[in-house]
C-alpha cells in the first residue's frame, strides 16, 4: 500500500492536504476574550466559510485531494473505547479535571453522535448548556464571570501549526499558547486510529507531551535533506534541537536543520509569516527579519561523528540557502516590494505566507496586491483567494493548510 504521508519539500506538487473549515468556534469569540483566544477581531462566520470554501475549491481545481480535520477525527472515533478515551483526554487537556465538571461533561459529550461530539469540543461548551440541577460547584453558577466550561478553538482553521509532515512522519506539536495546546490532540487520534493511517509505519518525530514548544508554522521543508525551523515566539531552541536529534537518530532523510532566529512578536509569529519557498530558488521574505546589513543569527545543526549534534553559526540567509540547497543563485522576493508602508501592511495580512502547490505556483490572499504582482514579475503563477475575513485570524494560505502528501522533486 502507498504510504499516506510524504512531504519532502515545500514546493513539490501537492496531492493531499488537511484543512479545517471555520465553524461555530469562530462565532463563540467575544470582545472580552479575544486576547485569551489569540484573535484581534471577530470574523463573520458566513463570509469566512465562503472564503474558506473558495480556498478548498481552488486546491481541488488543481487536482489536490482536500481532507477535513473535523471529518477525519469523527472517522477516527470508531469504537466506544476510542470515543471515551478521546473525551477523557480532551477534558483533562481542557482542565475539566481541575474545575470539577469532569464527569458531567464526559457524560454530556458521550451522549452525542461523533459529529456532534467533535463539533462541540471544537466550538466550546458553555456553562449554560448544563442544567442547573447538575451544577455542584460555585464557579459553575457564576456564568457572568466566565461563560465556558471548555474554551472554543477558533484557531483550528490554521491546520499548519498543531502537526506537520516531515518525510513519511509527523510532528505532533507541543503548542506554546494555552488556547492552542489541545489542538494537536486531534492529530494524535487521527494518526493512531483513522483507517487511512493505521497499519503504516508513521514516525512521530516529536510529540505533544514534550516540555518545550514547537509549532508547524516554523517548520519549512527546504529539500529531502534539509529543514528550516524558526526560533520564534512559538518555537523554542530546546524543541528544535530535540527534533533534530530525533530526525538524525531515526533513519530520517534529513541531514541538516537550519535554525533561523526571527523577532519574537505577534506580527512575526512563525517563520512562515515572514519567509516561504515559492520555487526551486525563489523565496518570499519580509525585509525586516534581515536585520542591519542583512545579517541574521542562523544555526546549522548536523549529526556529528560522535552522535552528538554539531552546531555551526552563520549570519547571511542567502548564503545559507545557497549552501544547503547547492544552488548558485537565490532570489529573495520582498513582501510589499520592500516599501516601508506596503511591506508592513501586507506582512500583517500575510503577504509572505504563500502556499506552494507546485514549483512556481502559489496560493495567496488577494488583498496583498503589491506582493502578488511582484511574485508574477518573478515568473510565479499566483492563485488569489478572497481574504476579508480569513485574514482576521492573522494567518495566510500556508497557515491554513497541512500538506499530507507531495510528489518528490
Amino acid at each position: 500500500m502507498k504510504h499516506p504521508i510524504n512531504v519532502t519539500s515545500e514546493i513539490g506538487e501537492l496531492k493531499t492536504v488537511l484543512l479545517k473549515r471555520p465553524g461555530k468556534e469562530v462565532e463563540n469569540l467575544t470582545p472580552d476574550f479575544l486576547e485569551r483566544l489569540l484573535f484581534d477581531d471577530i470574523p463573520y462566520l458566513p463570509t469566512i466559510q465562503k472564503e474558506h470554501d473558495y480556498f478548498a475549491n481552488a486546491l481541488r481545481n488543481r487536482g489536490v485531494e482536500v481532507l477535513y480535520l473535523e471529518t477525519l477525527v469523527c472517522e477516527a472515533l470508531h469504537t466506544p473505547e476510542i470515543r471515551e478515551q478521546f473525551v477523557e483526554e480532551m477534558l483533562i487537556a481542557s482542565k475539566a479535571n481541575i474545575n470539577g465538571a469532569f464527569n458531567q461533561l464526559k457524560n454530556y459529550l458521550l451522549e452525542m453522535t461523533n459529529q456532534q461530539l467533535v463539533d462541540k469540543v471544537m466550538s466550546g461548551i458553555l456553562k449554560s448548556e448544563i442544567p442547573s440541577n447538575q451544577k455542584t460547584h460555585l464557579y459553575e453558577l457564576t456564568e457572568d464571570f466566565y461563560p465556558f466550561y471548555i474554551d472554543p478553538m477558533p484557531n483550528l482553521y490554521f491546520t499548519r501549526d498543531p502537526a506537520a509532515s516531515i518525510g513519511n512522519g509527523v510532528t505532533i506539536n507541543p503548542m506554546k499558547r494555552t488556547a492552542r495546546k489541545r489542538e494537536s490532540l486531534f492529530m494524535k487520534y487521527i494518526i493512531n486510529h483513522h483507517p487511512r493511517f493505521v497499519g503504516h509505519d508513521i514516525p512521530v518525530w516529536i510529540d505533544r507531551d514534550y516540555n518545550f514548544s514547537i509549532e508547524g508554522g516554523d517548520q519549512l521543508i527546504l529539500s529531502k535533506e534539509t529543514i528550516a525551523i524558526g526560533i520564534s515566539d512559538r518555537s523554542t531552541a530546546q524543541a528544535i534541537e530535540k527534533l533534530a536529534v530525533n530526525l538524525f537518530e531515526n533513519n530520517s532523510t534529513i541531514k541538516k536543520v537550519v535554525a533561523i532566529e526571527i523577532p519574537k512578536c505577534r506580527a512575526f509569529m512563525h517563520l512562515d509569516t515572514v519567509f516561504t519557498m515559492v520555487d526551486f530558488n525563489k523565496f518570499t521574505i519580509h525585509p525586516e527579519i534581515l536585520g542591519k546589513h542583512g545579517t541574521m543569527r542562523i544555526y546549522i545543526l548536523e549529526n556529528g561523528s560522535d552522535g552528538a549534534v554539531q552546531i555551526t553559526e552563520r549570519n547571511n540567509l542567502k548564503e545559507v540557502l545557497m549552501e544547503v540547497l547547492d544552488l548558485e543563485e537565490i532570489v529573495l522576493i520582498p513582501c510589499g516590494g520592500g516599501d516601508q508602508i506596503a511591506a508592513s501592511r501586507e506582512q500583517w495580512n500575510d503577504g509572505s505566507n504563500t502556499l506552494a502547490i507546485a514549483p512556481g505556483v502559489v496560493v495567496t490572499y488577494d488583498r496583498n496586491f503589491v506582493s502578488n504582482e511582484l511574485l508574477r514579475q518573478h515568473g510565479i503563477e499566483v492563485i488569489e483567494i478572497p481574504s476579508s475575513e480569513l485574514s482576521r485570524g492573522r494567518g495566510g494560505p500556508r497557515c491554513m493548510s497541512m500538506p499530507i502528501y507531495r510528489e518528490d522533486l
